[in-house]
C-alpha cells in the first residue's frame, strides 16, 4: 500500500515538474483537462487512505474485541475466587460450631482464596487437631495455616 502512494506521489511531482516547465497548470496532462489529474490523484489518494483506515479500524477492533474478552476472563475469576472465599469461612465456622470438641467461637477463620487461616486459642491438643481436620476436610479449601495457639 505505501508503495503504490509512493509511485502516485513520484508520478505527480514527475508531472508537476514537467509542466511547471512548460508553464502550464502544474496538475494538467498534455490533451486533458486541467481538473482531470487532480480529481484522479484525489480519488486514487481518499481510495488508499480510506482503506488503509478500515484495515487499521478492524485491526483494533479485534485487539479491543480480545483485551476485552481477557478482561472479562478475569474478572470472572476473581468474582469466582471471592465467592468461594466468602462461602468457605461461614461453612468452616458451621462445622465447627456442631462439634463437640471445638469451641467455635474461640477460633477465627480467614479465607484467602482457598488458603484459609485459622487463628486463635484452643484448650487442647485434640481441639486443635480437630479444627485443622475440619478445615482441611471441607470442599474448596487447598491449604490452612495453623496460628492457633494452646492456652
Amino acid at each position: 500500500m505505501r508503495k503504490l502512494l509512493l509511485l502516485v506521489l513520484i508520478g505527480v511531482v514527475a508531472v508537476g515538474a514537467y509542466n511547471y516547465g512548460a508553464g502550464r497548470d502544474i496538475f494538467q496532462l498534455p490533451g486533458a483537462a486541467a481538473g482531470t489529474l487532480q480529481d484522479t490523484v484525489r480519488a486514487t489518494v481518499s481510495g488508499a487512505v480510506r482503506e488503509t483506515v478500515r484495515g487499521t479500524v478492524r485491526q483494533t477492533s479485534a485487539e479491543v474485541k480480545e483485551r476485552a474478552a481477557a478482561g472479562v476472563h478475569t474478572a470472572v475469576h476473581h468474582t469466582e475466587e471471592a465467592v468461594t472465599a466468602a462461602a468457605l469461612t461461614p461453612k468452616i465456622k458451621a462445622k465447627m460450631a456442631l462439634d463437640d470438641v471445638v469451641h467455635a467461637t474461640d477460633i477465627d477463620v480467614d479465607t484467602e482464596g482457598s488458603v484459609v487461616t485459622l487463628t486463635g486459642e484452643v484448650g487442647s491438643a485434640d481441639e486443635r487437631r480437630r479444627a485443622l481436620r475440619i478445615a482441611s476436610e471441607t470442599d474448596g479449601v487447598t491449604q490452612v495455616v495453623d496460628r492457633l495457639r494452646l492456652r
